[in-house]
């Protein structure tokens, strides 16, 4: 297993060549061995519930819609955020592809949360050539623990 601490320099470094103002950037292998090596590391999930239910869930991931179905922000984010994961903790979002989970590391480290993090490819991963997900990146590309709902 990588040193967490290698990860989060790595991640840091990835965040300020995007100029985000959340800590850093992490590949869903960094994510997951966070998760496994850092006590009190939470991944929360930003996508739909829709996405949860038909495309697969992460076990043990905090489930909060960045955007509720009709693509609309859901308004109750941030309060959501505060009720299920402390501000001390270190926590990773992810959506489908890091476009949402960016927008929520965004607003976490807005709201006080120093220790927030993209998790880069999301869930499914960038479209290929067939213009199909979950083989271009991502956490299931990745093969990494997941349940279909």
């Amino acid at each position: 297993m990588p040193d967490p601490r290698d990860i989060l320099k790595t991640a840091r470094e990835r965040a300020r060549k995007l100029e985000a103002s959340y800590e850093g950037s992490v590949t869903p292998a960094e994510a997951h061995a966070l998760m496994q090596a850092v006590p009190g590391t939470r991944l929360v999930d930003v996508r739909t519930k829709v996405e949860w239910e038909y495309v697969g869930r992460i076990p043990g991931a905090v489930e909060i819609e960045w955007n509720v179905y009709d693509k609309q922000r859901n308004p109750d984010f941030l309060a959501e955020l505060a009720a299920k994961v402390p501000k001390d903790a270190p926590v990773l979002f992810l959506c489908r592809s890091g476009g949402r989970s960016h927008a929520a590391a965004e607003a976490a480290r807005q709201a006080g949360y120093q220790d927030a993090y993209n998790v880069l490819e999301g869930f499914e991963g960038d479209k290929d050539a067939q213009q199909h997900r979950n083989t271009v990146g991502g956490w299931r590309a990745a093969g990494l623990p997941w349940v279909q709902s």
